[in-house]
């Protein structure tokens, strides 16, 4: 029993000591404290007035970007930038009700918190920055005062039946604190990546055809900031590089055929090795001229199989923007989810998680890592999917039926609102298949619908979705690598010119089978609160039935005259 207490005792102590030390920290970083010292003269000042805040928030984006573009071997531009965002938040009213609430007639469609961006100094000035900071909120509070006023107006005047969940979670603050990292100039030799980028979109110059070839270098540090007048205080850091080709040629018909290839690290010491690399860029100008001499896709309805990068895509789109929590309550959203909680939404074999705790899977790291969401919630792992059935939504502090508190999915770009957003996305089944069965199964479903082929979708540059209510809910993806598979055993068949479309519920109800081999793709997503790292993870998938329609054609008159450079390149590569 002693010694129970004993440990008791022992952890409470280092537990204190670690909130000291924390307290300490952020004690002795001169932004965190300029922030600490406005915030509270603003809420001071603002409780006097008719209509108090009950909520303020500052949130600042301190960016170090060092970025590098070559297009055929030569350096478009090379610059390092530093900057710093801000963003303010006011909430007048309470918890249960405040300005961010959705009421009709009002612009946009979602009730979030309508904050603002704008540049702050870059230095730690303490005057210039506060007559930033007191600016951006007097004007962002009279504006919730103004939209407090309209709302209080418009519930008064109808009988609403609207949602009647509190519009701002009750959330415990949190203090959390990183040093600023050392020597951030140093992270990237600058001319040794200008070589290598230009070295990279040098070798687009083999083929006479291909009209564009483009690398692109970029490293990011991104110092966070987070403080708030309900005592969370967060500071953390994160790093970003991203390699970039693209490539593009135009086919006899005159269509622009775009191909891509991107990598992802935390550090340029994450990609690829020089000999990787290459490989990659010529296997996209093989490519490029394949695609070129492909036929041009015809209207299909019917089998399909979505490898690997494109399966991710298909799942982001389709489904990981319906399980974003704010959609559930907006009457101007088509809500294709809201009342599934319980359901058989996908096969029983099939498991999603949103998981922006995991910083690598398989060794690869993931754009969709943080710590801290953009509303200061700790990241959290969420099962949105067990078994198939349907169990939780994405949340930010925006609460809906169900379901009142954060997971730490409040997320946004720099000057925008927080609203719930996809972390990293995995696809997961208990029951999986190799490509050559994916492939058995293809062909016999084909034979049973009577189709001469059916389409293997290898890979894709995104797509789109549309989840409002007063539009067709619908998505878009955009292949970029697409094949015909043929039930006589005919060899595979590349075409061009092809867009994957449908409805979310019409296609899940067609998913039968998942592959063994999860691949990672990794972007940014933009959606309400701008753009977002994100990662999707998943198997290839077997689908029953799915459409495809001719992409848009930009036609343009072929080139009268031969692209330069060609044959020095090639009198380059005998040297």
């Amino acid at each position: 029993m002693c010694i129970i207490k004993f440990y008791r005792y022992f952890f409470c102590v280092i537990f204190f000591f670690v909130a000291l030390n924390v307290r300490q920290s952020i004690a002795q970083d001169k932004l965190i404290q300029i922030l600490e010292e406005e915030l509270n003269r603003e809420k001071t000042a603002l409780e006097k007035q008719d209509v108090p805040p009950y909520y303020i928030d500052y949130r600042v984006n301190d960016i170090y970007s060092v970025g590098i573009t070559a297009s055929f071997g030569s350096l478009i531009s090379s610059d390092t930038d530093k900057t710093r965002v801000l963003t303010t938040s006011v909430r007048v009213g309470s918890y249960e009700l405040d300005n961010t609430h959705e009421f009709d007639n009002m612009m946009g469609g979602f009730g979030y918190n309508m904050g603002f961006g704008t540049m702050l100094p870059i230095e730690d000035e303490p005057d210039a920055i506060k007559q930033i900071l007191w600016k951006q909120t007097d004007e962002n509070y009279k504006n919730a005062v103004n939209t407090y006023s309209k709302l209080k107006i418009n519930l008064s005047s109808k009988d609403n039946n609207n949602d009647k969940t509190p519009d701002f979670s009750r959330e415990e603050p949190v203090e959390y604190y990183e040093p600023p990292l050392e020597g951030i100039d140093t992270l990237v030799n600058k001319a040794e990546w200008e070589g290598k980028v230009k070295r990279y979109s040098e070798f687009f110059l083999k083929d006479e055809d291909i009209f564009m070839g483009i690398a692109s270098f970029s490293f990011i540090v991104e110092r966070k900031y987070f403080i708030s007048t309900e005592g969370t205080k967060v500071v953390w850091n994160i790093t970003y590089t991203n390699l970039v080709f693209t490539g593009a040629i135009r086919s006899d018909e005159g269509m622009e055929l775009p191909l891509y290839k991107t990598y992802f690290a935390y550090m340029p010491s994450g990609l690829p090795d020089n000999e990787t690399i290459l490989k990659d860029v010529n296997e996209i100008i093989g490519k490029l001229k394949k695609i070129s001499d492909a036929p041009v896709v015809e209207p299909y309805e019917g089998p399909a199989i979505l490898s690997k990068g494109s399966a991710g895509v298909f799942f982001h789109e389709i489904f990981g923007h319906r399980v974003e929590g704010q959609r559930q309550k907006s009457k101007f959203d088509g809500q294709t989810f809201t009342k599934k909680i319980g359901d058989k939404v996908l096969p029983k074999t099939f498991r999603v998680v949103f998981d922006p705790t995991a910083s690598q899977y398989k060794g690869q790291d993931l754009n969709g890592y943080y710590k801290f969401d953009d509303e200061g919630i700790r990241a959290q792992k969420v099962n949105v999917v067990e078994n198939g059935i349907l169990k939780e939504f994405l949340m930010s502090r925006c609460p809906v039926k169900g379901f009142p508190n954060s997971n730490g999915h409040g997320r946004a770009q720099a000057g925008f609102s927080p609203v719930a957003r996809q972390s990293n996305l995995i696809v997961e089944t208990s029951k999986s298949y190799s490509m050559e069965e994916l492939r058995k199964m293809l062909i016999k479903e084909c034979k049973k619908q009577g189709k001469d082929y059916g389409y293997l979708f290898k890979d894709v540059l995104g797509g789109f979705t549309m989840t409002g209510r007063y539009m067709p809910n619908a998505f878009n993806i955009m292949p970029t690598e697409v094949y015909r598979i043929y039930v006589d055993g005919s060899p595979d068949e590349m075409v061009k010119g092809v867009d994957l479309i449908g409805t979310p519920l019409a296609m899940f109800a067609e998913i039968k089978a998942a592959g063994d081999t999860p691949e990672i793709f990794s972007g940014t997503c933009g959606a309400e609160s701008g753009g977002v790292p994100v990662t999707a993870i998943s198997p290839a998938l077997f689908v029953n039935q799915i459409e495809i329609q001719k992409r848009q054609k930009i036609e343009n008159i072929p080139p009268v005259l031969s692209k330069p450079g060609s044959e020095k390149f090639r009198e380059h590569l005998k040297e």
